[in-house]
């Protein structure tokens, strides 16, 4: 029911989110453009799908005037599951239903993560990715940008020669990004289990062909050599120690630590997970053990000097739509200036997709993907939580009006 209320709500917005040919001007009092800086009393211009000026000054004219609430690009989620959800029954849908169920679900998942701010999401990885992606590039589906690996490679790929191919076919098949398992989940420990050639040959192809990487990591050998191995993304993190955080750091290597949405998630919705694979209770033990270590990580990754996170949650089941728990979790937890971490959920992660010359910037010439928060984020990091206006690609999709509550 809560996936059909979702999806009917949508098409009730339809009209809302339908192409304006006119120029619109988007007034606020305050600015933050995604690469560091705070404008105040400033007009955002768009003209289609693009910003065409900003401009400090009066409202006037103004097509939405935004009055108090702060305004800034759209975030970026480099890391989220918009396939995995919840089945009829309450339960994580491990295996997959029928096509349309999945799709559904996936639409409906990508629905609730627009409306809370995130106008490009990075999914690795679920094959029916491919087709949402498209719906949702043409138009006819309301939901963040989608970027997707379509499927993942790990220890079982097979030989070098055989990954190399494999990398090859990936690109062929329209994939984004390629998802890689370095080491066994923090379920299992966290080990390296793909060996260090295996990881050479898919980095290193995806690399000659122009396709990026991502690499699922947790222990310190695991990131050591998958950085060693020429991938250019690292997520999770859990066991980093202060060299491998330096390692990364002097390669350049992204780093995308997990540490304030996917583990509450799954500690807040155990019951739903509990009984399915390795969702068992010496899994659920490691992860309440994980919050803890995710505190001391996030700490000294903060404190690593040019260090490049960026802003992913890993968003399962259940946690779509609270994607921006992990920028409140990162000032709160690492000590992270709230700047910095809009920044890691703007133009930076947007560089990390080297999409940075499109989105993640409120400048001319930049798609139109700016969202408002209550709140000056700067002062109070919970207001990214508070979105009330979402536009994305010059299209406005939630507009809440002082005092009340809903979209239109």
């Amino acid at each position: 029911m809560r996936m059909k209320a979702a999806l009917f709500a949508a098409l009730l917005a339809a009209p809302t989110v339908l192409a304006q040919s006119q120029t619109i001007r988007i007034h606020a009092a305050t600015v933050i453009d995604g690469s560091g800086k705070t404008l105040r009393n400033a007009t955002i211009v768009v003209q289609g799908s693009k910003i065409t000026s900003v401009e400090t000054g009066n409202a006037a004219n103004a097509t939405y005037d935004l009055g108090q609430l702060t305004v800034m690009p759209g975030m970026i989620d480099v890391h989220a599951h918009v396939a995995w959800h919840f089945d009829k029954d309450g339960r994580y849908a491990a295996r997959p239903g029928s096509p349309s169920e999945e799709i559904l679900y996936s639409a409906e998942n990508a629905y609730v993560t627009l409306l809370a701010g995130f106008t490009t999401i990075q999914s690795p990885g679920s094959a029916s990715d491919v087709e949402l992606r498209e719906a949702i590039a043409r138009g006819v589906l309301p939901g963040p940008r989608i970027l997707t690996s379509i499927r993942q490679l790990n220890e079982r790929s097979g030989t070098p020669a055989e990954i190399r191919q494999k990398v090859r076919q990936l690109k062929a098949d329209g994939a984004d990004v390629v998802k890689i398992f370095a080491s066994a989940s923090i379920r299992d420990g966290g080990k390296q289990t793909m060996t260090d050639e295996q990881l050479v040959a898919a980095c290193g192809e995806a690399k000659a062909i122009g396709i990026r990487t991502m690499v699922h990591a947790h222990s310190p050998e695991s990131i050591k050599a998958s950085v060693n191995a020429g991938c250019q993304q690292i997520e999770h993190g859990v066991f980093a120690t202060d060299d491998v955080l330096k390692l990364m750091a002097d390669k350049g290597v992204y780093f995308d630590p997990n540490i304030g949405v996917v583990l509450q998630n799954y500690l807040t919705n155990k019951a739903k997970f509990l009984g399915i694979g390795n969702y068992n209770e010496e899994g659920f033990a490691y992860m309440e053990k994980g919050l803890g270590l995710n505190r001391d990580m996030i700490k000294k990754a903060v404190a690593t000097p040019n260090l490049k996170m960026v802003l992913g949650t890993d968003a399962v089941a259940g946690a779509h739509g609270h994607n921006a728990d992990e920028i409140v979790e990162r000032v709160r937890q690492g000590n992270q200036k709230p700047m910095d971490a809009i920044v890691s959920a703007t133009s930076l992660a947007a560089k990390s997709m080297r999409l940075d010359k499109t989105i993640g910037t409120l400048a001319p010439g930049f798609e139109a993907d700016l969202v408002a928060v209550e709140g000056d984020p700067l002062s109070d990091v919970t207001a990214v939580t508070r979105v009330t206006f979402v536009m994305k690609g010059g299209k406005v999709y939630k507009h809440v009006a002082p005092g009340t509550r809903g979209t239109h």
